[in-house]
């Protein structure tokens, strides 16, 4: 067996403690997915078009997890700001709360356990491999804000006089709080290194 095949076969057993199990706590894979989704994405992307997007469905599928969440109260839909016609995804007070059940969290306290350099090694190897996949299938995974090509930090004698904002997304054409800039984007394309 392969180094590769082996490491692959590893990560669909560690999948399978989320993914493949059934429901847990009353939400199905694809719920538990777009309520972590929703909770940790930027502006941009709390959008049922992104969420589709990031958990690789149609828009009607999409709906149908929005309003499941929604009817347990884990979700809203708001109008965007920019355009009423437009809605943005926001995870309610008792959704976050709920995020204490995710089976994730076992991952999370496992992969904690292993050090920060092993946590850094394993992160910035899953992200090569998605990177990999995203030019060779012609996809494009959901990462870090602060990691994108769009992302754009303007100069600092602009941020002092307070004449614009800190960073700015040329996908968007939109200022970014900074808090923003470590949320998950669905139009995330990896920058130059």
């Amino acid at each position: 067996m392969t180094l590769a095949r082996e490491t692959v076969e590893l990560l669909v057993q560690t999948a399978r403690i989320w993914h493949f199990e059934g429901s847990r706590h009353g939400l199905r894979d694809r719920e538990w997915m777009a309520l972590r989704f929703l909770a940790r994405a930027n502006q941009f992307s709390r959008t049922p078009s992104a969420l589709a997007s990031f958990v690789g469905t149609t828009r009607g599928t999409a709906s149908q997890i929005v309003k499941v969440l929604e009817r347990k109260g884990f979700l809203v839909r708001k109008p965007a700001a920019e355009d009423k016609r437009s809605v943005i995804l926001c995870v309610t007070a008792q959704g976050e709360k709920f995020l204490g059940h995710d089976p994730i969290n076992v991952l999370v306290k496992g992969f904690a356990a292993l050090g920060v350099d092993r946590q850094t090694s394993s992160r910035d190897a899953l992200r090569q491999v998605l990177d990999w996949l995203d030019i060779t299938q012609q996809r494009h995974h959901a990462d870090i804000c602060r990691e994108c090509t769009f992302l754009t930090e303007n100069s600092a004698e602009a941020v002092t006089s307070n004449a614009c904002p800190q960073f700015t997304c040329r996908f968007f054409r939109a200022a970014i709080p900074p808090e923003e800039t470590t949320l998950l984007c669905a139009t995330f394309e990896r920058g130059r290194r």
